[in-house]
């Protein structure tokens, strides 16, 4: 367990690495690096690294999860996150890897990116006996989440150990008219997960510009996976200054 994301702790930042692994396979000559951006990163201080291995393997490949696999044994402060939907291709990296955390996430094979979370009671019975299994090899389960309050408490009887909140909506509400009735979903929704005995992660288009207003709203979050505005930083800031932006932000949502 991870020290930095016991209860009470700080939010911790986990870097996404994605979009390093898309840029890198528009050609053949292995640059950028995505485990030397996962190094750089964890060098900063993030306390994580999350992949989405899809099954085209259009930015993740199989070898870069192995690859992070081992990177991270030299890192036992810091967590190894697997996303992607379990009925795909994530549980045979799970079973072989076993990362600290995975977040199953209801993508289609071809879909461009994450836009929605899991459909409760619907999707129940193909979740559960895949939760199970996740638990009985040791490994934390999130589930990917829109802010809907009421379904808490089905994902605590699922089994799965925290939520990971979808924020676009958020984002896209940022500094308009709806931005305060959207945040409020939200904050809502990690009451309700808090009282149901559930964790709190959050991602998808959080970045330097949203996250402290976003912590600062909504308890309990232990853990935020960014990916795509963080990389989009760090051409311009480099990995190490951004992971210390973003950790600015997280610290001023908590001072």
């Amino acid at each position: 367990m991870n020290p930095l994301m016991s209860p009470g702790a700080r939010c911790a930042l986990s870097v996404n690495v994605n979009k390093v692994a898309l840029l890198r396979n528009t050609r053949h000559l292995g640059i950028p690096s995505v485990l030397r951006a996962a190094e750089l990163c964890l060098l900063a201080g993030a306390q994580g690294i999350t992949v989405h291995p899809r099954p085209d393997a259009r930015h993740i490949r199989t070898q870069d999860v192995h690859e992070l696999a081992a990177l991270m044994k030299q890192w036992p402060q810091a967590e190894y996150n697997i996303e992607g939907n379990p009925t795909q291709n994530l549980m045979d990296f799970v079973r072989e890897l076993r990362p600290h955390q995975v977040t199953f996430v209801p993508d289609s094979e071809d879909q461009f990116t994450s836009d929605h979370g899991w459909n409760l009671p619907a999707d129940n019975e193909r979740l559960k006996p895949l939760i199970d299994e996740c638990r009985s090899l040791g490994v934390r389960v999130s589930l990917f989440m829109d802010p809907l309050p009421e379904v808490m408490r089905q994902v605590a009887a699922l089994g799965a150990e925290r939520i990971e909140l979808y924020t676009e909506t958020y984002a896209s509400a940022f500094g308009t008219a709806r931005e305060a009735e959207v945040l409020a979903g939200f904050t809502a929704t990690a009451q309700a997960a808090l009282a149901a005995g559930l964790g709190i992660n959050a991602g998808h288009d959080l970045s330097r510009d949203n996250l402290t207003k976003f912590l600062q709203a909504v308890p309990g979050v232990q853990e935020v996976s960014i990916g795509h505005a963080l990389i989009a930083d760090a051409l311009e800031l480099g990995y190490a200054e951004t992971v210390r932006d973003y950790q600015r932000c997280i610290q001023r949502a908590y001072a």
